[in-house]
């Protein structure tokens, strides 16, 4: 089976961000790059539960910005923070909800772990050029592929927020479960 074929589709993102980032948790993000595909397993994820949600990018309303999260899902939310750091957040749930799952932490097939969600886009080669990007397109050089089921998943709340909800998810017994300090503010 190619890695295409492995492509999540919308209707694996057209639910809750919980569930998503539940099932993202072993998950490959793919990234066709000139020298070939920089594949990046999912270790760690969080979920944002749109304008309900203190932390989320979306609890004001739309704006420019956050525009991407109230469309559909399976496409890309990049934002820049702190005039250096690009993040990646998958959309998720319906249509105008603006949910998003935001992609913290991978680990490379080399075994090499990629931690914190700015040094996950920069391994991708992720900038602002892919916000709104449907990662569900055939032809896109940046997609979501299914991973191994069965992972045993790890719950916890968000790092830099205040809210104790257990909204990141990770795969038990990974570098990425151990606290770490966290910036503070609202997130995606």
């Amino acid at each position: 089976m190619s890695p295409v074929d492995r492509r999540l589709g919308r209707r694996f993102f057209a639910r809750s961000s919980p569930e998503v980032a539940r099932e993202l948790v072993g998950c490959w993000v793919v990234r066709l790059g000139p020298t070939g595909p920089v594949r990046l397993e999912l270790l760690e994820v969080e979920a944002y539960l749109g304008e309900s949600d203190a932390a989320s990018h979306a609890h004001r309303g739309p704006t420019p910005r956050n525009l991407p999260m109230y469309g559909p899902a399976g496409h890309a939310y990049v934002y820049f923070v702190y005039g250096m750091h690009h993040c990646l957040n998958v959309v998720t749930g319906p249509d105008g909800e603006a949910q998003a799952v935001l992609l913290r932490a991978g680990r490379r097939t080399s075994g090499e772990v990629v931690g914190g969600p700015a040094l996950l886009c920069r391994a991708l080669g992720v900038t602002l050029a892919e916000n709104r990007l449907d990662l569900c397109s055939r032809s896109t050089d940046l997609w979501l592929e299914a991973g191994a089921a069965g992972r045993d998943v790890a719950t916890g709340p968000r790092i830099g927020v205040r809210d104790p909800a257990p909204l990141r998810y990770y795969l038990a017994g990974t570098v990425t479960a151990k606290k770490r300090s966290g910036r503070k503010g609202p997130l995606p």
